[in-house]
């Protein structure tokens, strides 16, 4: 995915803004296990994902608890780095060799100053997010493990052949041996539904 197209998935600004906007972003590519956020730090940049996939942690007593994947066109930041220049909650790993657009923060600063379409793209950015994280939080207090699972295939096929089962069994809260028991009763749904309708 370009870093145009991802511009404007945020939100549509006119060429000159744009073209300002692309004079701060650098392209990456770093390696797979690559930490590109560390908890309890200021994080200065936030990122898109060009090509690969991420996974958002946090480290508790009981290990670590994944809470968000992230492929081609998301964005990667720290929310509270972001918004309030405060240490990050979480880390963010690379799970695949990636390319990443890289975007300093003080330089975006400096454009949101100077350029009001910078400045909306900005908070229609800062928007889109807290909304992702809502539907997060919604999801992981009413949702059963199923659900939520079904929810992931439905939206992000190709994340379940990306991704360590294990990452996939702490985003939904149970161990991997419960999710085995998921994925081989959905499985078994098709040939149910053949043998209802067909007796």
């Amino acid at each position: 995915m370009t870093i145009e197209q991802i511009i404007d998935n945020v939100y549509q600004i006119p060429p000159i803004s744009r073209a300002k906007l692309l004079t701060i972003i650098n392209e990456v590519r770093l390696a797979k296990q690559s930490l590109v956020l560390k908890a309890n730090r200021v994080e200065p940049k936030l990122l898109f994902i060009k090509k690969g996939i991420v996974r958002a942690f946090v480290v508790q007593p009981e290990g670590e608890i994944t809470f968000w994947f992230g492929k081609e066109g998301d964005v990667v930041l720290s929310m509270k780095s972001y918004v309030k220049g405060l240490p990050a909650y979480e880390s963010i790993e690379l799970l695949e060799d990636s390319e990443l657009y890289e975007i300093q923060s003080e330089h975006l600063q400096k454009l949101f100053d100077q350029d009001i379409y910078i400045a909306n793209w900005g908070r229609k950015l800062a928007e889109q997010e807290l909304i992702k994280t809502e539907e997060r939080l919604i999801s992981r207090q009413f949702k059963t493990a199923s659900e939520r699972y079904m929810e992931l295939l439905n939206q992000n096929p190709d994340l379940l052949q990306r991704v360590q089962l294990k990452h996939i069994a702490s985003y939904l809260g149970i161990t991997q041996v419960s999710l085995s028991r998921i994925r081989s009763s959905i499985r078994q749904l098709p040939s149910l539904f053949y043998h209802l309708y067909n007796r």
